[in-house]
């Protein structure tokens, strides 16, 4: 099989850029392999980063201009990074930005327009990866675990620490994937409050003193009680955790231990209930896996049967923009790549929507 060549590009909801990854993925012997060649992150010019933040209350019209502009700029982005390292490359495989996502009610938008990508960057372009699959009833998320499955499967489970806690691991010939709950964003909130943007390395929790009352309250949320398939955000934390925070006296230190105690109890309950085979590893991704005072205490909880394990930072920085990629790949095959079991759909599809640039006259 040939080697495919794909440019993943990948903008999240923390809204710190745009993430790039030019990939190298094949398979041999019937199982996946990648190679990330070269990446690049770039952060969004204020105007650019407010009108992104500000998309779900845009009026029609506006919004349209901004998915023009918007696709139109990310075709930019590719075309530098192609022609400045010479790359070969077969497609770019966006995930755009998220503007608006209601699965309930049928709707998810990705801004960056698919064609005018394409015509910017003069290459292929496979983008709009999650409405085909709410059309058919699904949540059009998590998209990551098709990636987790077929590219890392030495790894029982492939936990993420973003702003929340996701993970993915196999049941019964599925994949699994669901929110646990918590992860940076609470400690981010409290580290604004002191102008630090994180808690570099976890250093401030480290010294912080355990605060139990509020411990016990953050473990005894409803959430956690749910059964899967579950997702949450930040309007769980909005009405629920920032409360819970600002009731409890402590230093911001004191704070930061509490809750990161509170996600690894949380996320070690979760893994444990999947009772994982001795020596399973954890692979572990996401701005969390950076602070080593979250992943000792992760540890901790965890005890010495299930390894935790740190991937390089480069891969721990655009796995995601791999993901993208390789669903792009998969599309271009035909084959599988948003799994209804993890999306609730009405069954797996084969996402994506494909342009063909126009030729420059």
């Amino acid at each position: 099989m040939k080697k495919f060549k794909v440019l993943g590009m990948m903008s999240g909801t923390s809204l710190d850029g745009l993430d790039i990854a030019y990939c190298h993925i094949w398979k041999e012997n019937n199982t996946w392999d990648f190679e990330i060649r070269q990446t690049r992150a770039i952060s969004y010019h204020d105007e650019l980063f407010g009108l992104l933040k500000n998309a779900i209350h845009l009026s029609e019209k506006e919004h349209a201009n901004l998915h023009r502009d918007y696709g139109v700029w990310l075709g930019e982005q590719a075309k530098v990074f192609i022609e400045e390292h010479d790359f070969d490359i077969d497609f770019i495989a966006s995930h755009g930005h998220t503007s608006h996502h209601r699965p309930e009610e049928g709707i998810t938008f990705q801004l960056g327009h698919g064609q005018l990508l394409a015509n910017t960057a003069q290459q292929k372009v496979i983008c709009d990866f999650r409405t085909f699959d709410v059309a058919n009833g699904g949540q059009g998320a998590p998209l990551v675990p098709i990636g987790d499955s077929l590219l890392l499967p030495e790894y029982e489970f492939c936990l993420n620490l973003g702003g929340i806690s996701n993970f993915s691991f196999e049941k019964d010939g599925s994949r699994i994937a669901y929110d646990i709950g918590l992860a940076n964003m609470p400690l981010n909130y409290l580290t604004e409050k002191i102008d630090l943007k994180y808690d570099d390395d976890g250093k401030l929790a480290r010294n912080g003193k355990l605060i139990p009352t509020l411990l016990k309250e953050l473990n005894a949320l409803e959430y956690y009680k749910l059964s899967y398939p579950k997702s949450t955000g930040y309007e769980w934390f909005t009405s629920e955790i920032i409360p819970l925070i600002e009731s409890h006296e402590g230093t911001i230190a004191d704070k930061l231990r509490t809750i990161i105690h509170h996600n690894c109890e949380q996320i070690s309950n979760a893994i444990n209930k999947e009772q994982p085979r001795k020596n399973s590893q954890v692979l572990v991704t996401g701005g969390g896996a950076l602070n080593s005072f979250f992943i000792d205490t992760l540890q901790e909880k965890l005890g010495s049967l299930t390894k935790v394990h740190i991937p390089p930072k480069k891969f721990i920085e655009f796995k995601e923009a791999l993901v993208f990629a390789f669903m792009g790949v998969l599309k271009d095959l035909d084959e599988i790549n948003v799994l209804s079991s993890v999306t609730g759909a009405r069954k797996d599809s084969s996402s994506g929507v494909v342009f063909e640039p126009t030729k420059n006259h």
